[in-house]
Parts: C-alpha cells; structure tokens; sequence
C-alpha cells in the first residue's frame, strides 16, 4: 500500500519535533507547519482564519472550518493524493485547533464527513490510527482518538470483523482517563516487599514504566534527575518517582536496578497483573504518567519531561 511509506517518514518526522523532544503544543503546530514539503500529486490546502481575529477567535474559526476545501466525497482524489501532508494536516488540526472543550465534537464531526464513503471513511481512520494511536506516534492522544473510535464502531461502513480490535483499542484508551482516578495496582521491590501505587503519600506521583537497559528510559531519567523543579520536589517529598518494570526477565531487571536513583521507588510488576488485568495500555514503552494526591490522572502515557514540568508549574 503506498501509504506505508509516507507514514514511516511522518512517524519519524514526529519521533523529531514533538512530544519526546519536550515541545509545547503551540513550538510542535509551528514546525509541522514548517517542514519542508515534497512535490506532491495533489495536496489538501486547509482554509485561513480571517487575520482580523484574535489567536482565540482563530482557533475556534478553524476549529470550524478548516476541512471546508475538503472534497470528502472526491475518492479520486485520495488515488493522487501526498499522504505525508495529509498526516501533517490532520497532526496541525488535531493539535492545534481542538480546544479540550471540543474535543468529542470536533473528531466525531470529522468522521461524520469523512463518512461520504467506506474508501474514504478508510483513509480517515488511517490518518486518525498512526497520528493519534500509533505507538511511534509522539502526538498520540487518547481523548481525542476516542471519538474517532466511537465512531468508527458506530458506523455501517464497517462490519463486525473490522470492529473488534476497534473494540478492544476503545477499551484501552478508556483506561486512566485525564481528571479520573488511574488505576490502582501493587508493585514489588527488590527486597520483596510489596506496597500498593495508591498508598504513595505525597502531593504528586509521577508512574515510570519502564524495561532494563532501555535507552530512552535513561534519557528521560537523566531529564528528570536534571531538572531543577523536579528534583527539588523529590527531595522535598512533594514528588515520588515510582519506576515499574512490567515484564517478566526479572535477572535483566535486577541487573539495571542502580541505573535509577535510590529516592525513587524501583519495584517490578510480580505476576505481570498490570498487562493481564489491561491496567495501563502498555503499548509504549516508557510511559509517563502524573497524579494528582488522590491519585487522579494529569498526565497520560507521554514520554515528555518538560510536559510533566509545565504541568507542575500551573499548579504553583
């Protein structure tokens, strides 16, 4: 299928300039929209907010009206058309002009229009599964992917067949949901002592999934021993780091237990219950998640420090 290479390149443009490089949501919107485009067949040119408006009115105008020159029911279209900036275009959209607020709406009125045809209800879901879903993706986004699910279940474009693993992603992506208490679950040390994540008493807890050996886990470890408000809130007790390996090679686990600081919780997942019970989508590996102190979710499945940092700094 040639879209398989045009998302291989997208993913590893993402893999770049978005979540895993700390970017805000506005700096990731800017370079997309600056990337160097191909000479393609047929490109999609999304419509202009009037220059009048303020940055709010903008996002809300495109919001709105940014699919307006969008033939949805041209399928031609789709057989000239560069799938690298579609994906762009539907990363600009998804990221930049769906305010929280609008999030259901919005992706559910997508796929309503891109509803004019299985072909390009297909193609819509492409779009939708390798930004918003794909593991490699660093824009993934579950609150916004989950419309797009329930749509696509609730659509008589696709049978029962093409449904079921639709399912199950839904019943993933509805675990550990922003503002929701995240799933509890025990961990085990070392010494084989056992604790539970929700007995952890502190203001904020910050869940490390994480394998032995992983590089970008060392990465994001050295990111948050380095930085200033981090470490000043774990040596506060303002902060725990509670590192779980979910896995089963518990020898390679014992062998990189150093490679994280002892202020840190290091435990493993014993019997593996967290990916049996379908705890945490685990998918990804690392994954960062942030509680609040009654254990509710701010931060879900991101790999970027620097979002875990803003997020802190709102709460000052």
């Amino acid at each position: 299928m040639k879209y398989i290479y045009y998302i291989g390149l997208f993913l590893l443009l993402l893999t770049m300039i978005a979540c895993r490089g700390g970017k805000s949501q506005q700096n990731v919107v800017a370079n997309l929209e600056e990337q160097p485009k191909a000479q393609p067949a047929a490109v999609f040119i999304p419509a202009l907010a009037p220059s009048t408006m303020s940055s709010e009115q903008k996002i809300l105008y495109m919001n709105e009206h940014y699919w307006d020159k969008f033939d949805f029911a041209d399928t031609l279209f789709l057989d000239r058309v560069d799938t690298l900036n579609m994906l762009r275009a539907y990363s600009v959209y998804a990221i930049g002009y769906v305010p929280d607020s609008l999030r259901s709406k919005s992706m559910h009125r997508l796929m309503q229009k891109a509803s004019s045809s299985k072909r390009m209800f297909d193609y819509f879901m492409m779009l939708g599964s390798e930004v918003l879903h794909n593991p490699n993706s660093q824009l993934r986004d579950d609150e916004l992917y989950i419309p797009v699910l329930e749509a696509a279940i609730a659509s008589p474009l696709m049978d029962e067949y093409e449904k079921m693993p639709l399912v199950y992603d839904l019943q993933m992506a509805m675990q550990n949901r922003i503002g929701r208490v995240a799933n509890d679950f025990s961990y085990t040390l070392a010494s084989g002592r056992s604790g539970r994540m929700s007995e952890i008493k502190s203001d904020y807890t910050m869940i490390f999934f994480s394998n032995p050996g992983c590089p970008m886990c060392r990465d994001i470890k050295e990111q948050i021993t380095q930085s200033p408000k981090l470490s000043d809130m774990i040596s506060r007790k303002e902060l725990s780091v509670l590192v779980v390996y979910p896995d089963a090679d518990l020898e390679a686990w014992r062998e990189h237990i150093e490679d994280y600081p002892r202020s840190w919780i290091n435990a493993y997942d014993k019997g593996e219950v967290i990916s049996r019970q379908r705890l945490y989508d685990l998918k990804a590996i690392p994954a960062l998640y942030l509680l609040d102190a009654e254990k509710r979710v701010m931060v879900k499945d991101c790999t970027s420090v620097e979002k875990i940092e803003e997020v802190l700094l709102m709460q000052d």
